[in-house]
């Protein structure tokens, strides 16, 4: 059985694939034309994605040996879930192993915004320390008792509620597609509508799944229900803000502050003005970039790659009805 990888995962992956005596297609070069990258999957049974994008329809189409993909991430926004269910292609992910590593850095987004950290860093950096003390210039927020919205209450989102309630003793609500109250008792959570969680939180931690018809859904609109005190954060998926609309709401102070993992594009582009804010701290999408939770979805993924090579079911399959 063939596997396409286009990056080579951390070795904890790459040693079980060689141990299961995979033939294993891996370019030389990372960055594959999207011409490059269809040749190589044209060949391969199992692909796996590190960081791809463009599994929609026509990909299948172009790619008709594939029978199983395997991503190197949580999400799995660029699959097309439904085109690949139709076909009969199992889709796996990386839960669970990243979500401890990934809530570290929006605590860290959380606090270096709270504090102007990123800000007065740069200070520092450029040689601008301050040459007198000035009691009321750029004060920051403490954090102590506020409350903490969580947009997506899942595997992430908890690890950030348990982390917030812990040391600051914040106040957790919550919004889902439903309530989850197997995991309330432990934040002592509350479940909200999508209104109350912009008008009541303090800060605003997305960790919920991306789909299109949540593309720009944090916008204007969102950014006037909101405290005027409140910090936006996102590790989720970049396509969920509005950055404009975004940029202006810190510049007017509609919101106080933001810290962004992720980006729409991505990489940010050299343009964008959101990282000259002094409210803002902007990281380039490191979630999961620990050892251990690289290893962890390294050895995911290819857990999952030769469960589908023996016939198996894959562990963390996203659309498990083509076993139906």
């Amino acid at each position: 059985m063939k596997v396409f990888l286009n990056q080579a995962l951390p070795e904890a992956g790459m040693e079980l694939l060689r141990k299961a005596q995979l033939e294993i297609l891996l370019p030389e070069q990372e960055a594959l034309s999207r011409a490059d990258w269809i040749n190589y999957c044209q060949q391969a049974d199992v692909v796996v994605g590190l960081a791809a994008k463009g599994f929609d329809a026509a990909f299948f189409e172009q790619c008709p040996k594939v029978k199983a993909i395997a991503l190197f991430s949580v999400g799995y926004d660029q699959v097309d879930i439904a085109a690949a269910t139709q076909r009969n292609i199992p889709v796996s992910n990386t839960p669970d192993v990243l979500s401890r590593a990934t809530s570290d850095v929006a605590f860290l987004l959380m606090q270096s915004v709270a504090r102007l950290a990123a800000f007065n860093f740069e200070r520092v950096k450029t040689g601008n320390w301050p040459q007198q003390f000035n009691p009321t210039a750029h004060l920051g927020q403490e954090l102590y008792g506020k409350t903490l919205g969580i947009f997506g209450l899942g595997r992430i989102g908890f690890e950030m509620a348990r982390k917030c309630k812990a040391a600051f003793d914040m106040k957790i609500i919550y919004h889902n597609r439903s309530p989850k109250p197997e995991l309330e008792g432990e934040l002592d959570a509350t479940y909200v509508s999508f209104e109350a969680l912009l008008e009541r939180s303090d800060v605003l931690s997305l960790h919920a799944n991306y789909t299109e018809a949540s593309k720009d859904l944090f916008g204007a609109d969102v950014f006037r229900k909101m405290k005027r005190n409140a910090i936006l954060i996102n590790t989720a998926r970049g396509g969920f803000v509005h950055e404009a609309d975004l940029y202006r709401a810190l510049v007017e102070g509609v919101i106080w502050g933001a810290g962004l993992d992720v980006s729409s594009p991505e990489p940010m582009l050299r343009d964008n003005p959101l990282p000259g804010l002094q409210n803002v701290c902007v990281l380039p999408h490191i979630g999961s970039a620990t050892v251990a939770a690289r290893d962890g979805m390294a050895r995911l993924v290819a857990e999952n790659v030769i469960a589908f090579a023996k016939g198996e079911r894959m562990p963390t399959v996203v659309n498990a009805e083509v076993y139906i």
